[in-house]
């Protein structure tokens, strides 16, 4: 899997290397099973520190999306990929949460974020058929 990462991004790097492994479960790219590089090797590719790489990855592990084995490297696990859609549900529920909080803190209605969330979905997808 090939990070991007952006220096001047508003996303702390930790967070940027955590989206791109979640969209890559999530669009396919990364599945049970796939072994993640290893943090200082993604340390040394992306020139940041490896107490950055280790964050983002001690965060995924928290959120249960991969797993270290000692010795063996840091795996995506079957849970990344959960079948039971109350569960899914469950699991965006903090987040959901979080974007109502800072759309009324911005006087943005649910309906425009309703409208956002199709948009972005839309770009997403586009943008899942050209890496295909």
């Amino acid at each position: 899997m090939q990070f991007v990462i952006v220096p001047g991004s508003e996303l702390p790097i930790y967070r940027q290397i955590m989206r791109q492994v979640t969209d890559a479960l999530s669009g396919g790219r990364l599945q049970p099973g796939d072994k993640l590089t290893s943090q200082r090797e993604l340390a040394e590719q992306l020139v940041v520190s490896p107490l950055t790489v280790k964050k983002a990855y001690d965060e995924l592990e928290r959120e249960g999306l991969i797993s270290t084995l000692r010795g063996r490297g840091t795996f995506v696990t079957a849970a990344a990929v959960a079948t039971d859609p109350r569960q899914q549900r469950e699991r965006l529920r903090p987040v959901v949460r979080q974007l109502l909080s800072r759309a009324r803190l911005s006087g943005v209605t649910v309906e425009a974020v309703a409208k956002l969330l199709y948009e972005e979905e839309q770009q997403w997808n586009t943008e899942r058929k050209r890496q295909s």
